[in-house]
């Protein structure tokens, strides 16, 4: 593992909701998913639902990037909105998906340089709902490297529930209303 790569455990807190409530953009509420998940912010992604298109929220390198369009049958985060289910999966590698936005460099987050160790190898994904149950997002983590060994350790059942707590708490948050 690269001396910069952060150290990687299991999860060290659950989802209170708190620290997430007082998040006033985007940018605060990956900060405190990373610190809740013990990931970088590299591995996590927000995105909101506007004009019936995902948009990044989070990284910001990835609003430039494009969208993902919910009828995309290959991409995690349009099935996520559609099915309303969250999902975890441990080789991720193997999942059929959208790979374009794993070549963005993530440069303004410390993102590595290292050829494939920005590969997602493990991911959690959660539909972000309001407060009458629409779908207003997908919130993603993930765990990169060469390697699922490099990556850190597997996610667990407990992970994907905080996951849900979280997407919860974003759900009430105004950022994640879609801007007209």
């Amino acid at each position: 593992m690269p001396a910069s790569a952060p150290a990687r455990g299991f999860a060290p807190h659950h989802v209170s909701g708190e620290a997430l409530a007082r998040a006033t953009s985007p940018q605060q509420a990956c900060a405190e998913i990373s610190k809740i998940f013990n990931v970088g912010r590299t591995e996590v992604a927000l995105m909101r639902v506007e004009a019936d298109i995902l948009n990044f929220l989070f990284p910001a390198e990835l609003q430039a990037a494009g969208f993902v369009p919910p009828s995309s049958s290959k991409a995690v985060a349009a099935r996520t909105a559609l099915t309303r289910k969250v999902e975890l999966f441990n080789n991720f590698v193997i999942v059929q998906h959208v790979n374009v936005f794993e070549t963005i460099k993530l440069t303004t987050l410390g993102q590595s340089t290292a050829p494939g160790a920005n590969t997602i190898q493990k991911l959690m994904t959660a539909p972000i709902t309001d407060e009458h149950h629409n779908v207003v997002g997908v919130l993603q983590v993930c765990r990169k490297g060469l390697t699922p060994e490099d990556s850190g350790p597997d996610f667990t059942l407990s992970d994907l529930q905080n996951l849900e707590l979280a997407a919860k708490a974003l759900g009430k948050l105004s950022f994640m209303r879609a801007q007209i």
